[in-house]
């Protein structure tokens, strides 16, 4: 008897996408015949692709590619996860966006390779960056709709944090090493499950009535959010980019602590309990402490140790601050405009609290 998988709970927004959801429903065997033409289909749809960050089709299905390595993604026969077609298309996508964003996002000046020059320079990136500021506007102006939105866009990473950022753990050696596990036991919850990042958001999204599942909401989402998930799993993914997933990690630890204070304070300003604000009361005091380990033990020990990745931490923390700046821009263009910053709207069986109703802790 032929065995068949469930088909991922995602709609395909292409011919590349539909193709690898139906493969993926399918067992994988040697010829791969159910992606016969997928790696041809692959280079066609990268050399008609005008703007990679914002190409549905080719996000959707890098997205999907990766989900192979992190489990709990697609439903899908485990052997898909190693198959050559599936690497070889996931290898030539991932290089388009690599390519992109090198020559799209701008590459800070290069401190010299010692701790306290990396993280002053960290520093004065992340305090200089002059991108739109979500978390003021979730605090001051957002409706309730509008902060729902918010979550549901921030649950296709955070819904995994620290994921993609631990692929360097096997990656670095020493000092950085030390670093990096010092964050990730914070992220996970110190070994204790309900107290892990992922966790306390999956509580958050519970108390608004949102689907907690991984991937519940990828449908919702548009390709530049897929993007800035995508451009993490790439950095932790490849050990060539580990300066870069690094300096992402730095740059986003170094950015988190007063926007989460702020989002904080926008779900209060709704009238949303402390059941929902946890998540974000938790990274106040978290991050301002991360930044710290962040910027000097992990990125400067880092580049003072293997000074060949420096270019590479500066590079990811930019291409940290440009992504989110440009999924910023995106949400508030469509809010101050009067739209849905949704693709589509949110299944009718999503029943969430309005201001002023939400759960009690």
């Amino acid at each position: 008897m032929q065995l068949s998988f469930p088909i991922a709970p995602f709609q395909a927004r292409g011919p590349l996408s539909s193709q690898l959801l139906t493969a993926l429903s399918l067992p994988a065997d040697g010829s791969g015949s159910s992606l016969g033409g997928f790696i041809v289909a692959t280079a066609e749809a990268l050399a008609q692709c005008q703007d990679i960050v914002n190409d549905d089709d080719l996000q959707l299905t890098l997205f999907l590619l990766y989900g192979l390595h992190y489990g709990d993604v697609v439903q899908s026969d485990a052997a898909w996860e190693w198959h050559p077609t599936t690497i070889v298309a996931r290898v030539a996508i991932e290089q388009a966006l690599e390519s992109t964003l090198r020559s799209t996002v701008p590459q800070p000046a290069l401190p010299a390779p010692s701790q306290d020059a990396v993280a002053r320079a960290l520093f004065s990136l992340t305090i200089d960056d002059q991108g739109p500021s979500l978390s003021r506007y979730l605090a001051r102006k957002a409706t309730a709709e509008q902060a729902v939105e918010f979550i549901v866009h921030r649950s296709i990473y955070t819904l995994k944090e620290a994921d993609p950022h631990s692929w360097a753990i096997p990656r670095l050696t020493g000092r950085a090493k030390a670093a990096l596990i010092e964050i990730q036991t914070d992220e996970y919850g110190g070994g204790h499950a309900e107290r892990m990042h992922s966790s306390l958001f999956a509580d958050t999204m519970r108390g608004l009535g949102l689907d907690t599942r991984f991937g519940g909401y990828v449908d919702q989402v548009p390709a530049l959010v897929l993007a800035s998930f995508n451009m993490m799993s790439l950095f932790g993914l490849n050990r060539r980019l580990r300066g870069a997933i690094v300096g992402h990690l730095a740059a986003f630890e170094m950015t988190s602590a007063i926007p989460s204070r702020l989002y904080g304070d926008g779900f209060r300003r709704l009238g949303f309990s402390e059941a929902i604000t946890r998540y974000f009361d938790e990274h106040i005091e978290a991050d301002a402490v991360h930044e710290q380990i962040a910027a000097r033990d992990l990125a400067g020990a880092l580049a003072e140790d293997d000074s060949l990745t420096l270019p590479d931490i500066m590079f990811g923390a930019a291409a940290c601050l440009a992504m989110d700046g440009w999924v910023a821009e995106a949400l508030l263009a469509s809010w101050q405009s009067g739209r849905s910053s949704l693709r589509v709207p949110l299944p009718e069986s999503a029943a969430r609290p309005l201001a002023g109703t939400a759960v009690a802790s």
